[in-house]
């Protein structure tokens, strides 16, 4: 069992810059592909980036693209999500994710976080 916990969501102005991070313990992290979700109230969880064990391949949603960066620290078991240029729009709790190989579709991930919620003031 992979545990998942995720960190440092919050309030911030539009234009600015928050990063999240997500511990993981209880399994061997860099065996697993590592994404980012987030779920805005009366949506649909969607995808928002993803990064395979080794950190060289990432994907991003196109709505995030050239804004986010997804990466990963196998030495201390994390992935971050830097977020730049917010918008309010962006406003979700985001959740982290981890399964075995790449995947868009939330359904197929098998671990997740408690999410932690960020909020984009205009």
């Amino acid at each position: 069992q992979v545990q998942l916990v995720e960190s440092g969501g919050g309030l911030v102005q539009a234009g600015g810059s928050l990063r999240l991070a997500c511990a993981a313990s209880g399994g061997t992290f860099s065996a697993y592909f590592m994404g980012w979700f987030r779920q805005a109230p009366g949506k649909e969880r969607e995808f928002v980036a993803g990064i395979n064990w080794s950190g060289g391949d990432t994907y991003y949603a196109d709505s995030v693209k050239g804004r986010f960066t997804i990466s990963r620290d196998n030495a201390k078991n994390t992935v971050y999500l830097q977020m730049n240029s917010l918008k309010a729009e962006d406003t979700a709790v985001y959740y982290c994710a981890a399964r075995r190989r790449l995947a868009w579709n939330p359904y197929e991930y098998d671990y997740w976080g408690q999410g932690t919620q960020v909020t984009v003031s205009s």
